[in-house]
């Protein structure tokens, strides 16, 4: 067995933005060299990790190169050269999430079809290469478009409701879905290790901002019926079984008002809706998919209290260096533990940062994230803008 800790061992990250910081914080727990390829210079891992390397992801030789400086790679964002990981997995680097795998899901409607192939229960949708081909398919409005590559935070989905919606749009490969009417949009997050050993999370709820499209809460645990949550685990390992996944999956649901469960989309690493698991669970996201990569034990999943994340993102309005306003406000609170990613310039809607809100009581919880979310403001040094 490779001894990982306090070793010779390199373990590569391709992204070093904030979930492959939140990730440094357990590689240096167990003592792991960590090496980050990133595309900026002032990325939030570069000055925390033991090797920092200033790249392209979607280059190949960029990609290919630093692979070869490594003993086992893996991901912190999706959008990476397949083509460079399928040679260095050909050439016997070990590669997780499998570079298999990510090219289905970096592609959402090769993703949609993998579903459709393994039975896995999903809303109906349509491929489509070119807004000329969309807009001769004559579909039914309303529906929601999804740029079919390179969508993140709500970008690159939009709900079209006429024609002159499609106007907006730019001419891209895409998937059209039914607009599901539903009750609750759900997550649950599977671990998955070389052994097939496989744990998930508690289901979590997550409630969005109306404009932006982003995750502004993340509830743990959901406040949905046992049956439900059932229903939602076994679908989760499901898709994690399907794909035979190597690491931690991602896998975000509708809970539709009758009570189905469909798989919305996967992302397969750690994710928005695991942050809460850093102070509520006894195995927060960022160990256990450590864990599930080098082939170690899975931990414990379970949740010791309950756990609601905010997330904090930049406001309208305000562009350049950051200022956290009223941060001391928000530490008088117990329970309550804030998370700065290290970006150094705000913009509207940037992720930042994010809040935890630790309780006995989901519903407390949910009380006073509510607080810490009307509280805390992410702004700039620059006077307040005119709009405001």
């Amino acid at each position: 067995m490779t001894n990982y800790f306090s070793s010779n061992f390199k373990l590569g990250v391709l992204g070093g933005g904030q979930l492959g910081r939140m990730l440094l914080s357990e590689t240096q727990k167990f003592d792991i060299y960590t090496v980050i390829l990133d595309g900026s210079k002032n990325a939030p891992c570069a000055e925390i990790c033991n090797e920092f390397y200033q790249g392209d992801l979607m280059d190949y030789q960029t990609v290919y190169n630093f692979g070869k400086k490594v003993d086992l790679l893996t991901i912190e964002i999706e959008h990476v050269n397949i083509e460079a990981l399928l040679k260095l997995e050909k050439e016997g680097l070990k590669i997780y999430p499998q570079p298999s795998v990510l090219q289905i899901i970096q592609h959402k409607g090769k993703q949609k079809d993998f579903f459709q192939e393994n039975n896995i229960p999903t809303s109906n949708y349509k491929r489509f290469n070119s807004i000329n081909d969309l807009k001769r398919s004559k579909a039914e409005f309303p529906f929601v478009w999804k740029t079919a590559q390179f969508g993140y935070d709500g970008t690159g989905v939009k709900v079209i409701k006429k024609n002159t919606d499609l106007d907006s749009l730019p001419d891209v490969d895409c998937i059209v879905e039914d607009l599901i009417p539903f009750k609750n949009e759900l997550a649950v997050i599977v671990a998955r290790n070389k052994k097939g050993e496989t744990k998930t999370y508690p289901v979590v709820e997550m409630e969005f901002h109306p404009t932006a499209n982003q995750v502004e809460y993340v509830i743990c645990p959901a406040r949905i019926n046992s049956a439900i949550a059932k229903k939602a685990q076994k679908i989760a390992l499901q898709v994690a079984d399907a794909f035979q996944f190597i690491g931690l999956l991602a896998v975000e649901m509708f809970q539709t008002n009758d009570g189905e469960i469909l798989v919305n989309e996967v992302a397969p690493r750690t994710h928005n809706s695991g942050h809460y698991s850093i102070e509520a669970s006894y195995t927060n996201q960022f160990e256990q998919h450590l864990r599930a990569i080098l082939n170690l034990p899975l931990g414990d999943t379970k949740s010791k209290v309950a756990g609601i994340m905010v997330n904090l993102v930049g406001e309208e309005g305000y562009s350049g260096n950051v200022v956290y306003q009223n941060m001391e406000e928000i530490l008088k609170i117990d329970g309550v533990t804030p998370h700065i990613y290290g970006k150094k310039e705000t913009r509207p809607f940037r992720k930042m940062g994010h809040v935890t809100i630790v309780n006995e009581d989901v519903n407390e919880a949910r009380k006073i994230a509510e607080i810490v979310k009307k509280t805390i403001r992410v702004i700039s040094k620059k006077a307040k803008a005119k709009n405001e």
